[in-house]
């Protein structure tokens, strides 16, 4: 079944975790994909797929650059009916509040709210031009509950959650849906090294016992992305195995 066939979707953070996923699945499902990255090994990352994906090297804080990603779909394709609004990093070292560098402070913002800020304003010109379209925005269960020394992380996906809602209710009676998946533990780069009984307990921490795989993020993504989902808009959703409900 190709839930998305003939879409044109963009996917930032293409390169490993979520983005990865994501592209994976959504070429699968017969999209064509701008797999957007930073890291520059994006751009062999997926050429022998067999699928149809155009890999872009972005730095989402930079305009210029964001702008070139979002008119390769332009010239490529014309139109955009997707965004997954990926890109983001996490805390290097918790921090309590007072003692947060300043630096540190600035990046994750620069990365997580600017970043997306810049891609949502990007994209949503073309999916204006192509009639609609629908935008995934990946927040976490950080932006609904706090996590001690990740004040930072946990307020700039704050933000995430109240920037899908309000371009949701702007963009509504323009055919354009905005949502944002909002992940708990899940087994992506920032659990590489953890020793095994560090996993063991954070596996604790979820109701369903285990940590999530990036493919069942995938595929809430697809959903949200693909016409199933039409009657959404304007939703966080959380997928944490239970967690926000301890």
């Amino acid at each position: 079944m190709e839930r998305l066939k003939d879409k044109v979707c963009i996917i930032t953070g293409a390169n490993s975790g979520f983005g990865e996923e994501m592209t994976r699945l959504f070429a699968a499902e017969g999209g064509k994909i701008i797999a957007a990255d930073l890291n520059p090994d994006i751009m062999n990352k997926y050429a022998d797929s067999g699928l149809e994906i155009t890999p872009v090297i972005c730095d989402v804080t930079k305009e210029d650059q964001v702008i070139n990603m979002v008119n390769v779909a332009r010239e490529k394709y014309g139109r955009l009916d997707v965004l997954c609004n990926n890109a983001g990093i996490n805390n290097k070292t918790p921090y309590r509040t007072h003692e947060y560098p300043v630096e540190e402070w600035d990046l994750l913002y620069n990365v997580l709210v600017k970043g997306a800020f810049l891609v949502m304003k990007e994209s949503l010109k073309l999916m204006l031009e192509s009639g609609g379209g629908s935008v995934v925005n990946t927040g976490s269960i950080g932006g609904f509950r706090a996590t001690v020394g990740s004040t930072a992380y946990c307020s700039a996906k704050g933000a995430i959650r109240m920037m899908t809602t309000n371009a949701a209710a702007e963009y509504v009676k323009d055919n354009i849906r905005i949502n944002s998946v909002c992940p708990g533990i899940f087994n992506t780069a920032i659990l590489n090294g953890l020793q095994p009984d560090v996993l063991e307990a954070l596996a604790a921490q979820v109701p369903m016992g285990y940590i999530g795989n990036p493919i069942d993020m995938a595929y809430l993504a697809l959903f949200l992305a693909s016409d199933e989902s039409k009657y959404i808009t304007g939703q966080s959703i959380l997928i944490d195995g239970g967690r926000s409900c301890m």
